[in-house]
């Protein structure tokens, strides 16, 4: 993409929007990390003794209410009023991000061609909530119960919603951000998890970068915070329990004493454009995305995810697309899960790549601010970096107090160094999946 990506056409950033724990407007978030706020509280809207996890990082700000989805034109706002009865809370928030970032990009609907506009967004898998089953399934079970599962096509359904399916569907925060912003032109979904948020920003700008579109809107949203998906990751992933007095302290990326992820919830969107179209309208530049990468790992015999591995290849390929030196790059923004295996490989990857440069490359991680937002986190992170670029600071990973031998990398504890002129975001996925943008400086 970019001067270095086979094309001419430059990609550059122009809007922002966030619905995240620690704030759902840019200046919250912002705000929120130079106080190191952390957004990690007690769980409060599943039943927490009913599970091991007693922390998480909710987004209370936001209630789907109209008036979360920022300043909307009449028919917009009828529109998206009427839509949120199919509309699960991952793509609430996905929805109002996008909106949120068209509205800082000052987009409206009919100020654009619609047909070089599009959007591309990536998500979780959506599961439904389990209220949305319990009367059919309750119709179709014994008093002593046991599902009777012959009788769920004949009576079970019947029961259910009949627009249930939509609001668990992964292409529908696409699917509404563009009919209610008039997005014709390419549009696109993506469920990689929690690489998704990058590799939607890489597609988004390539599809500029290719001519098949002057606009783009890449989104992510996504959720642990959910009675299934909670139950799925306390049962598959390092989930940190209850090891600390004060859960604001549970979630530390790369410290010796992590004891695994906190889970969260969140979305976020950019809008993407051709420099000279945003140029030619009188866009506010934020930023410029010049190098994607993405890499996925296992291996055949054993089924085994390599992230160190998957990283190494995405951060590379980003960096040769650009044509930026690792020596060249101002900070990474780390995927950070604090988890005592992923953040051993991803500082492994950042060692293997950047290990030769006479100054090590400075280290962020915000999810030790809020968790792991699944799909969500890669794109606030990403927008983190790029109001890091603007105040020329670096924000502090919370929490890193004891730096662990293992995790060989300059983490940044106090929140004071320079931001430098590009960065790296990265993301990656227990299932060795990864995905990087570079982003610098407009120049």
């Amino acid at each position: 993409m970019g001067r270095s990506g086979g094309s001419d056409r430059r990609v550059v950033i122009t809007g922002l929007g966030v619905i995240s724990p620690i704030g759902c407007t840019t200046t919250a978030v912002w705000d929120a990390i130079e106080r190191r706020q952390s957004g990690v509280g007690m769980l409060e809207s599943l039943p927490a003794d009913a599970l091991s996890v007693k922390y998480a990082a909710e987004v209370r700000d936001f209630t789907g209410a109209i008036g979360d989805f920022g300043p909307l034109e009449g028919a917009q706002k009828k529109a998206v009023r009427k839509g949120l009865k199919v509309m699960c809370r991952e793509t609430q928030m996905g929805v109002a991000a996008a909106l949120l970032a068209l509205n800082d990009a000052g987009i409206e609907p009919g100020n654009h061609p619609p047909e070089r506009a599009g959007v591309v967004f990536g998500s979780d898998y959506m599961l439904s909530l389990p209220q949305e089953l319990a009367s059919g399934m309750r119709l179709c079970s014994t008093e002593d119960r046991q599902f009777l599962f012959d009788r769920w096509g004949s009576e079970g359904m019947h029961e259910m919603n009949p627009l249930w399916l939509l609001k668990y569907l992964p292409n529908m925060p696409a699917c509404h951000v563009a009919i209610y912003h008039d997005l014709r032109g390419p549009s696109n979904s993506i469920t990689q998890r929690e690489a998704s948020a990058n590799l939607a920003v890489a597609e988004a700008a390539s599809t500029i970068a290719r001519g098949h579109a002057d606009l783009m809107v890449a989104g992510a949203t996504g959720t642990r915070v959910h009675p299934m998906k909670t139950l799925h990751a306390v049962q598959q992933e390092e989930v940190v329990a209850n090891g600390f007095a004060d859960p604001t302290q549970a979630s530390r990326p790369f410290d010796r004493d992590r004891q695994g992820m906190v889970l969260g919830e969140g979305g976020a969107a950019v809008v993407l454009e051709e420099l000279r179209s945003a140029e030619a309208r009188g866009a506010t530049i934020l930023a410029e995305v010049v190098g994607s990468g993405a890499s996925s790992v296992v291996s055949l015999h054993n089924r085994v995810a390599h992230r160190d591995e998957a990283l190494v290849n995405a951060m590379r390929s980003a960096l040769r697309q650009a044509g930026i030196d690792p020596a060249d790059v101002g900070h990474l923004h780390a995927h950070g899960a604090s988890t005592r295996n992923g953040d051993v490989d991803e500082a492994r990857a950042i060692n293997k790549v950047f290990g030769d440069r006479d100054k090590p490359v400075p280290v962020t991680a915000s999810k030790s601010f809020f968790g792991n937002l699944g799909a969500g986190g890669g794109l606030v992170e990403l927008i983190i970096s790029v109001l890091a670029l603007q105040h020329d600071r670096l924000p502090p990973v919370l929490n890193y107090e004891t730096p662990d031998p293992e995790c060989p990398i300059p983490a940044i504890a106090r929140g004071d160094e320079p931001a430098g002129d590009c960065f790296l975001n990265l993301s990656v996925t227990p299932q060795g999946q990864a995905g990087c943008v570079l982003i610098r400086r407009i120049d």
